[in-house]
């Protein structure tokens, strides 16, 4: 599926002042992170990418804001990378080395979600971004071929599933890394190693919204769906290396500047009261944006 060739919104970054502070340090190589509820999220940690079973010490786990305190969801899975909350509190997650989605809710605790039954399969490639739609529809990325084209033999995609039946939207771009639904229907997903940010209309047309961006990873939208975030880590592991947090309103078509500081901001996600999180992979610590007034 190809992208409708339109011109990008240009977008100068505006500076603006935030207050940013660490709320969880010590972590083993956090990744993937969600809003759960007020005053909770949920990330992952994968200090062993692909080893899984008892000897893996990757996690997915609940975090308090206030306290600090976390506690364990799931632990063994090989690379649990990306994670999503739908609205009725269910937590999804993308294990991509393992080819699987799993769910997690508190009355049946950790289930396979894609493929329902991984005895009989069939798996996914290499499952990377995961988002959930008003409706319950789960849309995830699929990146077996990093920076590969699908008309030069990439088999990268973006699909959709109700849990049953999946639905191919797109395969096309390179390095569909992780995807956001806003409640209209619109998608977005970041292209890693094509520099941009897709989007899709809720009539299913694809076209560029940014690009020019350094190996944008991580997305995420508030709550009212106007405000964009996004991560970039051209740089991983480096300190002031160009890797940012940056907010893009869709409305104005303004770029915002939230972090050029850290390391490697891997995810992001907003809270229900618009405060962002992000974690640092390389730094071990998550950390917390709030602007000075409303985005």
């Amino acid at each position: 599926m190809s992208v409708v060739a339109v011109t990008p919104a240009v977008a100068k970054p505006k500076s603006k002042e935030y207050t940013i502070d660490i709320i969880a340090e010590g972590l083993s190589s956090p990744t993937g992170i969600a809003s759960y509820r007020p005053g909770v999220l949920v990330y992952s940690e994968i200090p062993m990418p692909g080893v899984g079973g008892e000897e893996s010490t990757n996690a997915v786990r609940f975090l308090n804001t206030r306290s600090g305190a976390t506690s364990l969801i799931s632990m063994g899975e090989p690379e649990p990378v990306n994670i999503a909350v739908s609205r009725r509190g269910d937590i999804y997650w993308t294990c991509k080395t393992a080819g699987v989605i799993l769910e997690y809710n508190r009355r049946k605790g950790v289930e396979f979600f894609l493929p329902a039954d991984p005895s009989v399969g069939p798996f996914l490639e290499s499952p990377s971004g995961i988002t959930v739609s008003p409706r319950g529809e789960v849309l995830f990325t699929e990146v077996p071929t990093p920076g590969e084209l699908g008309d030069d033999g990439g088999m990268n995609m973006v699909s959709v599933t109700d849990g049953e039946a999946i639905t191919l939207i797109s395969d096309f771009e390179p390095e569909p890394t992780d995807i956001v639904i806003a409640s209209n229907g619109s998608a977005y997903w970041t292209c890693k190693s094509a520099g941009v940010i897709l989007q899709r209309s809720p009539a299913g047309v694809i076209t560029l919204l940014l690009e020019n961006l350094d190996a944008p990873t991580g997305i995420a939208l508030d709550r009212s769906g106007r405000n964009l975030f996004f991560t970039e880590v051209p740089n991983p592991g480096v300190p002031n290396g160009g890797n940012k947090v940056s907010r893009y309103d869709l409305r104005k078509k303004e770029l915002s500047l939230i972090s050029g500081f850290y390391p490697q901001p891997t995810d992001v996600t907003v809270s229900r009261n618009g405060d962002v999180y992000w974690t640092c992979t390389f730094a071990g610590v998550i950390a917390r944006a709030s602007s000075q007034g409303r985005w």
